[in-house]
């Protein structure tokens, strides 16, 4: 039986009993429709009853419901298909965690999207490399046998196709695997020999203890430049006098000369003539940089002395009379400073080197042995037999103007040159400048990275000619010039 809708209705917001079984039902699909019931909860399971959750909705439902007489007798009643379980109390935290999770699954999506995307780049990049164009292929098989090109892609002078040359010497160049040749291939346009004597023969090594029969001046240095030089002078018929070019090691600029820095390990004077005989094969085809009276002529290898190198023996046209080895003249001893500027205090002298190294394998010298090598005049670099006045070296007799760094700069024990550190360093360059030597610190610190790579580019930004180093591709590919951190 139906009842009477206006004693059936409730205000709204009124909460139903418990013990009524009657809700409101619609007629049909259409009806359930006008009831908004799809969007919104209204009900609650609050245990074993159900809560009213009002709100203007509601009033708006029961007028509709009324509207439509579909009311049934007793209170009032959401559908049981309107109801929400109790966890509908939560509803909104649930609709927040339905939001992050639908976030979470669209930056999936996108990372994924974008994965797909760099894979195919990368793929495309191999198939590329597997399977080269056109252009490619060519370019990969050119100059070989059965390929476009073939014969065409060597050259007489090829030996050091691609290198540029830089201006970095190569320390110790014979402990390298390769020597002389690493040196090259990186662009060092100086490499380093140290040279003991031993009978009549020129051994090269670091220390007596790595001394070898086989290792000499000649099989590691001379022989291999004479090689390489004659391939890069060669006889043609387009070139019909080889020797007559003088081109040099680097066929990017054949008129860069290599320089030969020879260390005088023993006796200078003992060791002088040996060291201008063993030139020979180098002199007798014109290979050397020489001063013939009046002018230097320049070659493709200088040949410098260093360590106990006598200066007087280098200057004399007796000792030295094709005037084609030249002085490592004393760096700290040129000292110049702008005009009215004095002379910065020079850091408190260490202990002697060895040569113009440090090397661990040398014993300290007796009183004795010290006064014998005072009587020899082997003083190490730029000390044997010097003159009274540094004027005395010129580009005549001298090529570099060196000095150790730590003897004459000190350490860098703060991460930055002091002024007075910057002041030897410039008045250092201008003397020799002035003189038209090349300025070479060697013993410059080689860690930490950040801080030789500050003091490289220091050095280089303050005009020194040629970098010392140890570590050929690190000088070579310049990436110290881009500093930072501490040292930037």
């Amino acid at each position: 039986m139906k009842t009477d809708r206006t004693a059936a209705s409730e205000e709204p917001g009124q909460r139903p009993t418990s013990s009524s079984s009657e809700h409101l039902l619609p007629s049909n699909l259409h009806e359930a429709a006008e009831y908004d019931i799809f969007n919104e909860p209204y009900l609650v399971n609050a245990g074993t009853s159900w809560a009213w959750i009002p709100d203007q909705r509601d009033h708006d439902l029961q007028v509709k419901a009324s509207n439509y007489g579909r009311l049934t007798s007793g209170p009032q009643r959401r559908p049981r298909w309107m109801m929400v379980s109790n966890d509908g109390l939560n509803d909104e935290k649930n609709m927040n965690s339905v939001r992050r999770s639908r976030c979470a699954r669209l930056g999936l999506g996108t990372l994924i999207f974008l994965g797909i995307i760099q894979l195919f780049s990368v793929f495309s990049g191999l198939l590329i490399v597997f399977v080269p164009d056109g252009i490619h292929r060519i370019i990969d098989k050119w100059g070989q046998i059965g390929h476009i090109g073939q014969g065409l892609s060597s050259w007489p002078t090829d030996f050091s196709r691609g290198i540029l040359p830089v201006p970095c010497h190569s320390h110790n160049d014979y402990w390298r695997r390769v020597p002389l040749y690493s040196a090259i291939e990186a662009g060092c346009i100086s490499v380093e020999a140290d040279v003991w004597l031993f009978g009549e023969q020129l051994y090269v090594g670091h220390s007596l203890a790595s001394l070898t029969p086989n290792r000499t001046l000649a099989s590691l240095y001379v022989d291999p430049l004479v090689s390489i030089l004659e391939k890069q002078n060669p006889t043609t018929n387009f070139h019909p006098d080889g020797n007559s070019s003088h081109h040099g090691v680097f066929d990017t600029d054949p008129e860069q000369p290599l320089t030969l820095l020879i260390d005088f390990k023993t006796s200078g004077s003992a060791l002088f003539p040996y060291v201008v005989s063993s030139l020979e094969p180098l002199r007798s085809r014109g290979y050397l940089t020489h001063h013939n009276g009046t002018q230097i002529v320049n070659r493709p290898i200088i040949v410098v002395g260093t360590g106990n190198t006598p200066f007087n023996l280098v200057n004399s046209n007796v000792s030295n009379p094709y005037q084609d080895i030249f002085f490592d003249a004393p760096l700290d001893a040129m000292w110049e400073g702008v005009p009215g500027e004095k002379a910065p205090a020079t850091p408190k002298p260490e202990p002697p080197l060895y040569g113009s190294d440090i090397d661990a394998s040398m014993p300290e010298l007796t009183a004795a042995e010290q006064q014998q090598s005072a009587a020899s005049d082997d003083k190490g670099q730029g000390k044997s037999g010097a003159p009274e006045s540094p004027d005395a070296y010129t580009t005549e007799n001298s090529f570099y103007a060196s000095v150790s760094f730590t003897q004459a700069i000190g350490h860098v024990l703060s991460g930055k040159l002091s002024e007075p550190q910057m002041a030897l360093i410039r008045g250092h360059i201008r003397g020799a400048h002035r003189r038209g030597l090349k300025v070479r610190y060697w013993e410059l610190p080689f860690w930490p990275i950040g801080l030789r790579n500050f003091i490289w580019d220091v050095l280089v930004k303050e005009g020194v000619d040629i970098l010392n180093v140890d570590d050929l591709k690190a000088a070579t590919k310049k990436d110290w010039t881009n500093r930072t951190g501490w040292w930037s």
